[in-house]
């Protein structure tokens, strides 16, 4: 038998008898393969948060874990020690809201209200850094779960140099079956929704990993958890 023969018939040995033909069957079956892959869900309330902590961190984000009464205070103390000048937001948002209320005076907190028509190039040349609200996290992968409206659209975490996102603790899920199942991604997707793993990078030229090229070469994110350190 030759190597392509064995690696084949491997392959046939391994693949299921019966195949799930309608869509309901298949999606029970998927689901079955992936609770089957996870582990059982850890006693810690902050188990999550610290797996998307450690995955944030090897992925060269600046990333930490904050209670929901101090966060804004330690973000916008490291916003100005990053010599941050205009901090890009939707103010609405309740979470922009208390960060503007922390922020120093030196830092202006800037509003997107107009078309990008009307001012490509003050976005571009004097906007230090864009600042979201995560939907939810992915904490096997590090990964923001992003979803732009009209006043955070995707150029919020694109164009500034310094994305800095929010994401609630109790949001996070362990893989991305579990956040497109529990957040119901199959009954209605949003138009433009963004996953987001670290700093903007390529090794696109010469295999030379690279960071910022295609848009913001730092990431800072805030793992938000309630007042007492939990999640609950």
């Amino acid at each position: 038998m030759s190597a392509r023969d064995a690696i084949l018939a491997r392959l046939r040995a391994a693949a299921p008898r019966t195949v799930p033909t309608d869509a309901q069957a298949l999606s029970q079956a998927i689901d079955h393969h992936y609770d089957g892959r996870r582990a059982a869900p850890d006693a810690d309330p902050l188990a999550a948060a610290q797996t998307m902590l450690a995955a944030l961190t090897a992925l060269h984000a600046e990333a930490w874990c904050a209670d929901a009464a101090s966060w804004p205070a330690q973000l916008a103390q490291r916003l100005a020690a990053a010599g941050v000048r205009r901090l890009l937001l939707d103010p609405v948002r309740p979470e922009a809201a208390a960060l503007i209320e922390a922020l120093p005076p030196a830092i202006e907190a800037v509003a997107f209200a107009q078309p990008i028509e009307a001012w490509k190039r003050e976005l571009f040349d004097t906007i230090d850094a864009g600042f979201t609200v995560a939907r939810s996290g992915i904490a096997a992968t590090g990964t923001l779960v992003i979803a732009p409206d009209a006043s955070t659209p995707r150029t919020v975490s694109l164009v500034p140099p310094l994305h800095v996102a929010v994401v609630h603790a109790h949001t996070l899920h362990a893989d991305l079956h579990e956040a497109a199942r529990a957040e119901q991604w199959p009954a209605g997707m949003p138009s433009n929704l963004v996953l987001v793993s670290g700093p903007s990078k390529t090794s696109d030229i010469q295999q030379t990993t690279a960071y910022g090229a295609h848009g913001p070469r730092r990431l800072w994110v805030v793992i938000v958890t309630d007042a007492q350190g939990t999640t609950s």
